[in-house]
């Protein structure tokens, strides 16, 4: 999807002009502004950065993780364990997928024009609609709710490629590409809703497998355009609110527990690991070489293994408030500890599997060590007591952010890089 197109259209700065030619940017009260025009960003630009709006639709899609994790963590504790993780993962996926979409978008799009920012903030309507219904799917198997999100979300960005069509006629095979695969996706993930409950969930998989495919066929007419820099960091921010939210999953778990029986040394355990487990899943993210810019080659690979790294860290906030609830007498103990470890340990493979992608081999000091660590982390899950195991999964992650210390920081190549 790389290297293969024709030359990149012309590229343009982060703050291009909104009114049409011939009429002066600054022109007072040009309603001509108001519908802007879709431009393409410089692949170069310097100190490109993550944009208010941005930042603010990362907020409202955690939201929507939050309610994800909240419904995994219901469904845990009721014992209800393959419809909750099924649910879990269709939802988040959703999530995951829209943001990974307008993040993309933005990084070769973000023209900051009027009709972007309404057309974002309609995405993040959809989102909050997304949001309201996962519940219902993940604990109902009802989801009509999400799917009218997901739309209103996926739509607002064919309007967004239709534009790039219109005003970038360089880049229009690829934008139109991207807008009638966008949409015929949501005709399908509707007609879906028809189809009886047993080819229905099996539906979830083809649908988001087709989902994936899109940009894949759509680059194919083109170039893929995007900022190094700006994609990683993104990546990064969108890591460290997703931990934020697992740490609140977590603590409100163990806030109920303690108002309930009082401050137990099981709990206190339980507690402790959890926090020592996302501070050493921020570690082992950030002082990680195979998050360092990827390349062009690389990039959608990079993009599409992450979909772990961020699902696993957002279920271990809900298996640690499982886990806390567990201590209290509130669910099975040892569904409590798998729902601990078992994330744990898809968080350390999706980092593997971010760094195979890229092209680190599985026997780098920085790739082995991890795949070693997933059975450990299950072994612990499956064998330990509950206020053993999730201390032994903090204490194993701990063990992997000691070594890479003691491995030694990685070079990084890119802005991050001290003289």
């Amino acid at each position: 999807m790389s290297g293969t197109g024709p030359p990149p259209p012309e590229r343009t700065a982060r703050r291009a002009p909104v009114a049409s030619p011939g009429v002066p940017a600054w022109s007072p009260l040009s309603v001509r502004r108001l519908r802007g025009r879709a431009v393409v960003r410089d692949p170069d630009e310097a100190h490109r950065a993550s944009t208010p709006l941005e930042l603010l639709f990362d907020l409202t899609c955690v939201v929507a993780v939050s309610r994800a994790a909240a419904a995994l963590h219901h469904e845990l504790v009721e014992g209800h364990v393959v419809d909750g993780v099924a649910g879990f993962a269709a939802g988040f996926f959703a999530v995951w997928w829209a943001w990974m979409n307008v993040t993309w978008f933005a990084s070769a799009h973000d023209s900051d024009d009027p009709a972007h920012r309404v057309l974002t903030f309609v995405q993040m309507a959809g989102v909050v609609v997304l949001a309201a219904g996962i519940a219902r799917a993940v604990e109902d198997g009802d989801f009509l709710v999400v799917t009218v999100g997901y739309a209103i979300m996926r739509l607002a960005l064919v309007v967004e490629w239709l534009r790039v069509a219109r005003d970038v006629p360089e880049t229009r095979r690829r934008a139109l590409r991207y807008a009638v695969g966008i949409a015929g996706m949501q005709v399908l993930w509707f007609a879906r809703l028809a189809l009886p409950a047993g080819p229905r969930a099996a539906s979830v998989v083809v649908l988001a497998i087709g989902e994936l495919l899109v940009p894949a066929w759509a680059e194919r007419a083109d170039r893929p355009i995007f900022h190094l820099g700006h994609i990683e960091e993104r990546y990064g921010l969108f890591t460290i609110i997703v931990l934020g939210e697992s740490i609140l999953s977590s603590t409100v778990g163990f806030e109920a527990v303690v108002g309930e029986r009082g401050l137990g040394a099981e709990l206190v355990a339980i507690g402790l690991g959890g926090l020592v487990l996302a501070f050493a899943s921020w570690w082992l993210y950030f002082d990680h070489p195979g998050h360092v810019s990827p390349s062009a080659a690389a990039s959608f690979r990079w993009g599409y293994a992450h979909l772990l790294v961020f699902a696993a860290l957002a279920a271990v906030g809900a298996g640690a408030s499982v886990a806390a609830e567990a201590s209290g007498g509130h669910g099975d103990e040892r569904v409590a500890a798998l729902a601990v470890a078992v994330p744990a340990a898809g968080y350390l493979l999706g980092l593997a599997v971010v760094m195979l992608v890229t092209g680190t081999g599985a026997g780098d000091l920085m790739v082995w060590p991890k795949l070693a660590a997933v059975p450990v982390l299950l072994l612990a899950g499956a064998a330990l007591p509950l206020g053993l195991a999730v201390p032994a999964c903090a204490a194993v992650m701990v063990v992997l952010a000691v070594w890479m210390a003691l491995v030694g920081p990685p070079q990084r190549a890119d802005h991050r890089a001290q003289p």
